[in-house]
């Protein structure tokens, strides 16, 4: 069962790697070519290996599971918590805190000592406290907030983690692997796969294609929840957007990700359906300069 079209990987350049200099060998498999010194990652894969992915987080959720989404790099932080918010499903997409999962009660302690600081906090007015005490007190719901805001509807383990960016999430993953928690990941060609059981091969920089794929795993999350039967859904209350410092969506858009050379070749539709094969035939690439990914963004 496909779930997405070459098309769409390939207008949101899900194709691109990193410099062949930067690969990680257990890449290989899910390689194409190399084109201007950059990986071209198979396609072909990565549709297989989303739809793959796609049943998994279905099925979980089908069953009662939840997943939890798990980015914390720049490019991900916004749609990491939009998708996770459309689909009711907790993130942590700010920092993770070691013990998140092996520490479970531990985090759960903490999310009680923010519900119990807010409500205080709604009672304000009637205490006697301190302007010095009450902002303290702000400091402190601010922090927790942005730190567990997104897990604050987890009741318990999750049945899966998604993650994008495996470098960055190594100690995310590990406690996963640890707790046999199933992992499904978009991995590019720089990362080790080893630790992810369920690997979909992509371009983990462009803003676009993390928002193209993070978007098909909540739609399996919604699908899921439809399925249910005679699993009921525990009442869970409205959790708001965690308001922080929002990166400006200019300040990291595909021109600087992907290059003005390939933008404009996907504009003008010079990727088609046929796109795979073009590859193959060295056409509608981008030239080294355009289709490399910014230093900073690779080595994120």
């Amino acid at each position: 069962m496909s779930v997405i079209s070459m098309k769409a990987l390939l207008e949101t350049g899900v194709h691109f790697g990193h410099r062949t200099r930067k690969w990680n060998p257990r890449m290989k498999p899910y390689i194409f070519t190399e084109r201007n010194g950059i990986h071209i990652i198979d396609l072909q894969q990565t549709v297989d290996a989303l739809a793959a992915a796609y049943e998994r987080v279905r099925d979980a959720v089908a069953a009662g599971g939840t997943v939890l989404f798990v980015g914390t790099k720049r490019q991900a932080q916004e749609t990491m918590e939009a998708e996770a918010l459309r689909c009711g499903m907790p993130y942590v997409n700010t920092r993770w805190l070691g013990g998140t999962l092996t520490n479970w009660r531990t985090i759960v302690a903490r999310i009680q000592e923010l519900e119990a600081l807010e409500k205080a906090r709604e009672q304000i007015e009637a205490e006697k406290v301190t302007k010095k005490e009450a902002l303290l007190r702000e400091r402190k719901i601010a922090r927790l907030q942005e730190r567990l805001g997104g897990l604050r509807t987890m009741r318990a383990l999750p049945a899966l983690l998604f993650v994008v960016d495996v470098r960055r999430e190594e100690t995310a993953i590990h406690e996963a692997n640890l707790l046999r928690i199933p992992v499904v990941a978009l991995v590019d060609t720089n990362c080790d796969p080893s630790g992810v059981d369920y690997v979909i091969p992509s371009n983990d920089d462009a803003i676009r294609a993390i928002k193209l794929l993070t978007a098909k795993i909540a739609d399996a999350v919604l699908e899921g929840k439809a399925l249910r039967k005679d699993v009921p859904e525990e009442e869970l209350p409205a959790v708001e957007p965690v308001r922080r410092a929002a990166v400006a969506a200019e300040e990291f858009a595909d021109e600087d990700l992907l290059g003005e050379a390939t933008l404009a070749k996907l504009l003008s539709g010079e990727y088609d359906e046929g796109g795979a094969a073009a590859l193959a035939a060295g056409e509608g690439q981008a030239e080294p300069e355009a289709a490399e990914k910014p230093e900073a963004e690779a080595d994120a």
